[in-house]
């Protein structure tokens, strides 16, 4: 198994000079007459690429390199991941993955306070300084096999906490069913969703209702996945060249996905820092990954076979965007279910968002597993 470099991040001068140009550049728009609502305005956007052009990244980067970071050449693809152990060796290893928009910054938060545990916080492959699979589409078991073999044969640790959010949720269920020896637990604020042909076939009114409710909000809001699943390389050109357009893209998302009011999508930063945002959007911009990033939505990773039932122990906590979710569900699948709790904060990006409260409630289930 090959040994892990040590990883600094550090963007280019050129690149830089380049993204304050096309910003100072930028061709923006008026909002359209009667457009529908989005988590994106005309102001908005106008405010943020002003504050992207006089962004300070530098200081922004020591901020991530003050994390330590390393590259590693893992089952076909040079994985980038955040590994802080904790001084104390006995210590509960936690695994923290993102999903689509984000990145592997939107997750520090949470990874700092969280020091009496070993944390491993991985960019998937094709997202930020992760390389795609050269091989190999990039689907959900190939991912729990690539990050499973990240914490046991290159890091070390026979046995860890998983946690996931949107494409890496199903990542994070398919590691405690796959490999249930290695998983201490499970933390899912991203509860299991059955497959489609699954869903078809339930018979409780609420569940059914549920995901009726899913399918009508993809249906009205789910276009950019439509986009990102059919014609991801002709959407990809224009983000890829455009710095505003890209801001867009990736913002709205944020704004519409967190737990915030759909006033105006400014309340994101109630959640979500500016400087968060513009992390973001320098870390896909630089790497050029935003095309990379589109394929888990058309390789598979987005929609997976049916998962296996978890046999580890389970604490769900069901964020805002699905505050709705039945309890009998997380009942039938997580087979030691320990927590099922609805939170009164917290969206899409439960951790970026409210990072306090789930490091509390994360090292509240690491205690009932006598893990600390």
């Amino acid at each position: 198994m090959p040994t892990p470099t040590p990883f600094a991040v550090r963007i280019p001068e050129r690149t830089l000079t380049d993204l304050h140009a096309r910003l100072d550049h930028a061709r923006l728009l008026a909002d359209s007459p009667r457009k529908p609502w989005s988590g994106m305005s005309a102001a908005y956007l106008a405010e943020l690429v002003s504050s992207w052009r006089s962004f300070d990244w530098r200081a922004r980067e020591a901020w991530l390199n003050e994390h330590p970071q390393f590259t590693v050449a893992l089952d076909g693809a040079d994985i980038h991941f955040v590994h802080r152990p904790c001084a104390d060796e006995k210590a509960p290893a936690l695994l923290v993955m993102h999903g689509w928009p984000h990145t592997f910054a939107l997750q520090l938060a949470l990874a700092d306070l969280l020091p009496d545990f070993h944390l491993v916080v991985p960019s998937l492959p094709g997202f930020g300084f992760s390389s795609p699979y050269a091989d190999a589409p990039i689907t959900a078991p190939r991912l729990a096999r690539t990050m499973h073999a990240l914490m046991t044969d290159v890091l070390g640790y026979r046995r860890y906490l998983t946690y996931g959010e949107d494409v890496s949720a199903n990542v994070s269920e398919l590691l405690a069913a796959t490999y249930p020896e290695s998983v201490t637990g499970i933390i899912a604020t991203h509860a299991f969703f059955p497959s489609r042909a699954e869903r078809a076939r339930l018979a409780d009114e609420r569940e059914r209702a549920f995901f009726a409710r899913i399918a009508d909000d993809h249906e009205r809001h789910g276009a950019y996945g439509h986009v990102q699943a059919t014609r991801p390389d002709t959407i990809a050109a224009a983000l890829n060249d455009s710095p505003a357009g890209l801001l867009a893209w990736l913002t709205e998302k944020l704004a519409e996905w967190s737990d915030t009011p759909h006033d105006h999508p400014a309340r994101l930063e109630t959640r979500i820092s500016r400087d968060r945002i513009l992390t973001e959007a320098t870390i896909y911009w630089a790497t050029q990954s935003i095309a990379s990033s589109f394929r888990p939505y058309y390789e598979g990773a987005d929609t997976p076979d049916p998962i296996p039932e978890a046999p580890v122990p389970a604490a769900v906590f069901i964020q805002r965007h699905e505050a709705d979710y039945p309890e009998s569900l997380a009942r039938a699948h997580y087979r030691d279910l320990r927590v099922f709790e609805r939170l009164e904060e917290g969206g899409h990006f439960t951790v970026a968002e409210v990072p306090e409260s789930m490091a509390h409630r994360i090292r509240a289930f690491a205690r009932d597993l006598r893990l600390l």
